[in-house]
């Protein structure tokens, strides 16, 4: 499909290694992970970051967030794998959260020959991938694991009901707003969206956050997933979640990505992966 199309690769780094295999994804066909690790890596367990990319769950192939999974790589010394999970509407709800946490499966059964450290398993993604995030903790915590020590959804998209205030607000049509947003949560969940919609396709609706793992976030006060971010961050808070949150003002939907040099955005990126090299820490 002409919009899973990757971007065209930058310059490789030369500490990190980008290695592509294919595993069995949540419809048991083969499906592409990437994975970035150091290379001077010494013999030892290094903790995993699963990094889901976003997209709206229609759009995006991990190969665009190659260098920033770089970055974490080299903030976190970890190995980052990133699956090119199903996109709505060909594959609607629940295509990609069964084939994120078949990733997450897979990194566990694979960290012997992988040299990951299974008491540090954390998870994140931005936007889209900051929905599957939450959609995959919950998960796994309703599944009785794999266990998972830390989770980043940056800026989720996790409310289909586009009912708070800022969903509202958004409407420029140069950002991601409440058209986008509309039309995406629409092919997302298909024929699913006239029934009551599952927690694992929009955790807002989950009616218990207990027993998830800490968590970090932001949100920058323009984008539309402002309110939506600002009610889980105070329910997670509520229900014992160790969570860490940011609003950036002034900043509209994946505003460090477009404008990377902006202090602000440069803020944004070092808080988030600061966060991620701590939570390896604990």
């Amino acid at each position: 499909m002409e919009r899973q199309r990757p971007l065209p690769s930058t310059k490789s780094s030369k500490s990190v290694q980008i290695t592509e295999r294919y595993i069995s994804g949540g419809d048991s066909k083969e499906m592409l992970v990437k994975i970035y690790e150091p290379i001077r890596r010494e013999d030892q367990k290094l903790p995993a970051f699963l990094w889901i990319h976003g997209g709206g769950y229609v759009l995006g192939h991990p190969s665009s967030d190659d260098v920033l999974c770089e970055c974490f790589v080299k903030a976190a010394n970890c190995v980052v794998i990133s699956p090119d999970y199903r996109l709505a509407p060909e594959h609607p709800f629940p295509a990609a959260i069964e084939d994120c946490y078949a990733a997450l499966v897979w990194i566990t059964s694979s960290a012997e020959e992988m040299n990951i450290d299974l008491s540090r398993i954390a998870i994140g993604g931005a936007s889209a991938g900051g929905g599957l995030t939450a959609a995959l903790a919950l998960m796994a915590r309703d599944k009785g694991g794999p266990a998972i020590c830390f989770q980043m959804p940056l800026y989720p998209m996790i409310d289909d009901r586009n009912v708070t205030p800022s969903s509202h607000e958004i409407t420029h049509q140069t950002v991601w707003n409440r058209a986008n947003n509309l039309a995406a949560w629409k092919m997302y969940l298909g024929e699913h969206a006239h029934e009551d919609i599952s927690p694992y396709a929009a955790p807002s609706r989950a009616k218990s956050l207990a027993s998830l793992p800490p968590v970090y976030t932001c949100v920058g006060q323009l984008d539309p997933f402002r309110d939506e971010t600002i009610d889980y961050v105070a329910r997670l808070a509520q229900a014992g979640i160790d969570v860490e949150f940011q609003l950036y003002p002034g900043c509209y939907h994946g505003f460090e990505h477009v404008v990377p040099d902006a202090e602000i955005s440069q803020r944004a990126r070092n808080g988030y992966l600061d966060a991620l090299a701590r939570a390896f820490k604990r």
